[in-house]
């Protein structure tokens, strides 16, 4: 496949010296830039397929009436949590 270019951002000197002082050890403004873009595309990819299951778990509930408190949910998580620490201690 043939690559092709992200368009040009005109952003203020300051940011870009910003930027340049971040960059890792032999990483380019370029590939710093790529990925950025890239971790930005993950999130939201990430943010839309939960908002999806969301969408689904809800359609879900609905149709079956099946719902469940909110205070017994994290309840339950939290016990969850706590034995996984404790199992990770041992």
């Amino acid at each position: 496949m043939k690559s092709t270019t992200i368009p040009s951002v005109r952003i203020e000197p300051e940011f870009r010296d910003q930027i340049e002082r971040v960059l890792g050890e032999g990483e380019s403004l370029s590939q710093f830039v790529e990925a950025a873009v890239r971790a930005s595309v993950h999130r939201r990819q990430d943010q839309s397929e939960f908002v999806a299951r969301g969408l689904s778990s809800l359609a879900r509930a609905k149709k079956s009436g099946e719902y469940f408190d909110a205070d017994e949910v994290m309840r339950r998580l939290r016990q969850k949590l706590s034995a996984a620490k404790a199992s990770s201690r041992k």
